[in-house]
């Protein structure tokens, strides 16, 4: 080897040897060749939520209660959820209108990226269905056939989300002021549980940690129905709640639950004064138990434009537009070029 190239090789060894004794370049391969932090899911569920402490601490009380359907799974594994949720609304110039939803949920295995499937129903022969197997999202409404969801964009996630929040937007909704006193310990599906009272908690002692932005409002105004919905949620003002809520003692989930209150518009407020009866019941059962899910036997392929409005049009024998050039089915001849634009050439 020439005295050239030996001192060549010498400096690269050299400054090789004082890059990796750099504290900073230490660091930093440090930080690239570290295992990959686990998902924020996963580690929510490794936090320790103590039941004990949900009478005398709001934050657990809150994370408790609005613990995530992905969390429930990672802590308990398999399990089924079903909810039954009422609204009643009652105005001085109208009859009451109500609205029941019944919301079922089962989790497979795998935790926060398993197999689940969920349906929505409600009392005016509406809902959805959502099913995840085997990392294939299939989705549906009450009566239409299912259709594969190659991009699925998060939609699942999100209707697994909704379908077992129950009881954190009952919680949001009386503006955090359910208030939990522990009445011993019972016994659900063979797990030890605490047992909470719920009670309406005074307007002060309710959770303002996470105040919602202020509203965006369009430059032209907003329509009638949204304007009432922006008045209840801005002036409703909770009147009465009781029920009760069982904690796991083991993993901090709510087993079950049932829950009766009332939250009013006062007249002096806004002239749309009502007031909304909202109940829940939810339970958790099946706990440990696969149940084995499966793709649905027939299904939609996934389609980049779904063909209902064309599909529409050949229904009541509208003649679809054709491209430039693009034969007639009837004549087999080609269709003239559609006019330019005289404007366009000014």
């Amino acid at each position: 080897m020439s005295r050239l190239k030996k001192s060549v090789f010498t400096l690269a060894l050299a400054l090789a040897a004082a890059g990796c004794s750099d504290p900073v370049d230490k660091a930093a391969k440090a930080r690239i060749f570290s295992p990959e932090d686990p998902p924020k899911v996963v580690a929510s569920a490794q936090q320790k939520l103590p039941p004990e402490d949900v009478a005398d601490n709001p934050q657990v009380a809150r994370r408790i209660l609005g613990m995530d359907a992905a969390e429930v799974t990672e802590r308990l594994g398999p399990h089924r959820f079903q909810s039954t949720v009422s609204y009643e609304w009652t105005a001085a110039d109208s009859n009451p209108v109500k609205l029941t939803e019944t919301r079922s949920f089962r989790a497979g295995p795998g935790g926060v990226s398993g197999d689940f499937h969920g349906v929505l129903e409600n009392s005016r022969d509406q809902g959805l269905e959502v099913m995840r197997v085997g990392g294939q999202v299939f989705a549906r409404n009450r009566y239409g056939p299912f259709r594969q969801r190659l991009r699925d964009r998060g939609m699942a996630e999100r209707t697994r989300s909704e379908l077992t929040g129950a009881i954190r937007d009952f919680d949001s909704l009386f503006q955090g002021r359910l208030k939990l006193t522990p009445q011993g310990t019972v016994t659900h599906e063979g797990r030890t549980a605490w047992r909470y009272v719920v009670t309406l908690a005074p307007a002060a002692e309710a959770d303002t940690s996470r105040p919602l932005p202020k509203l965006l409002q369009p430059k032209a105004g907003v329509d009638e129905t949204t304007r009432r919905r922006a008045n209840f949620f801005a002036h409703r003002l909770p009147r009465s709640l009781d029920g009760e809520v069982w904690v796991d003692s083991a993993t901090s989930v709510v087993l079950k639950a049932r829950l009766d209150g009332r939250i009013g518009v006062p007249g002096d407020k806004t002239p749309e004064a009502a007031e909304l009866r909202m109940t829940l019941e939810s339970s958790l059962s099946e706990i440990g138990t696969d149940p084995k899910l499966a793709p649905p036997e027939n299904f939609l392929a996934d389609a980049d434009k779904p063909q209902g409005i064309a599909d529409a049009l050949d229904r009541f024998g509208i003649a679809r537009a054709k491209p430039d050039g693009a034969k007639d089915a009837a004549t087999g001849s080609e269709s003239p070029p559609e006019p330019e634009d005289e404007a366009a050439g000014e």
